[in-house]
């Protein structure tokens, strides 16, 4: 795999800041939010995709839902958002260093897609 921005930015060599932090992810702002709020939480341990992920990575998975709720919470929109995960290519992942949206801030239709979201 090669590093991605992703990875730059959580082992600090890309300035960013960060909303929350711990030893196994980080949250910054989306640079191209698509909703009033839009963040993203990204793993320190750089999985390409949720399909690249393995049994050894549960942990890290439940951990980042956890953090998902608390960082939701925080920003004051803990009764309402959505969480997306894209992965490949053909799912509009475009980073391929797994990392979870948080979305709110507008309401979020049935059925609708989360166009232009990587």
């Amino acid at each position: 795999m090669t590093d991605t921005i992703f990875g730059k930015i959580t082992r600090g060599e890309i300035p960013s800041e960060f909303l929350y932090e711990d030893e196994q992810c980080v949250v910054i702002r989306d640079i191209q939010p698509q909703a009033p709020t839009h963040v993203l939480i990204i793993p320190r341990k750089p999985i390409p995709r949720l399909v690249d992920a393995e049994a050894d990575d549960a942990a890290l998975l439940g951990h980042l839902m956890l953090v998902a709720g608390r960082v939701a919470r925080d920003l004051g929109v803990g009764e309402g958002f959505r969480l997306v995960v894209n992965n490949g290519e053909g799912g509009g992942q475009t980073v391929f260093h797994l990392h979870l949206h948080i979305l709110a801030g507008r309401t979020m239709e049935e059925g609708e897609l989360a166009r232009g979201v990587n």
